[in-house]
């Protein structure tokens, strides 16, 4: 299903960056994020395209960094933000933190007197309250994020608040990377991910 774009509307995207990956990874799409931009870019007046994530400061090599910062050269807004390491007081077990929620919510909120239609890609459900205080101001908001994973992505309350759900799968033939493409395209997600599950796997 096409996200529903109208005649001139002002429209944002809010990307969390941590979610879109794992949907990513698990649906096999090797996603473009230039052909993204181009995407609403034809259909709607793009105001800006904001990507949301949690970096590791301390690490010589995160996966994701090259992606991050192709995307701060590309036409994004990168918003980021140190993870943070905690020892779990029940396990003992060193876990660590790296939400971008509240980010992610205060920038839908403070943008929105800007825009007249705010794209969400994250299926996670405790955007259901922003998206709701977004729509009282007469917003419309569509979340892009898929039911096909397993588990799925989509939190079935943020689902059911959002104007219009698009499966990320059906997007799939319009935003997915060409293996032959030029140098300067956009990084690899599939590439990420491997590298992320062997470093994984190493530690």
């Amino acid at each position: 299903m096409p996200i529903t774009f109208h005649p001139n509307e002002r429209t944002v995207i809010f990307i969390d960056g941590s979610n879109l990956y794992a949907a990513i990874r698990s649906l096999g799409f090797d996603f473009d994020y230039k052909k993204l931009l181009l995407h609403f870019q034809s259909h709607s007046r793009l105001l800006r395209a904001y990507y949301y994530t949690a970096l590791g400061d301390d690490q010589d090599y995160s996966p994701i960094r090259p992606l991050v910062d192709w995307l701060a050269y590309n036409g994004y807004a990168v918003i980021t933000k140190p993870i943070k390491e905690y020892i779990d007081p029940v396990t003992g077990h060193k876990r660590i933190k790296g939400n971008m929620d509240i980010e992610i919510a205060v920038g839908m909120l403070q943008m929105a007197p800007h825009y007249d239609h705010a794209v969400l890609f994250s299926g996670d459900g405790d955007f259901r309250s922003v998206v709701q205080a977004i729509q009282d101001q007469g917003k419309y908001v569509s979340v892009v994020s898929s039911l096909l994973t397993q588990p799925p992505m989509i939190a079935d309350e943020l689902r059911r608040q959002a104007d219009e759900f698009i499966e990320l799968n059906s997007l799939k033939s319009e935003l997915m990377r060409n293996p032959h493409a030029a140098q300067n395209a956009c990084p690899s997600v599939i590439a990420q991910a491997q590298a992320a599950a062997a470093a994984s796997s190493a530690a």
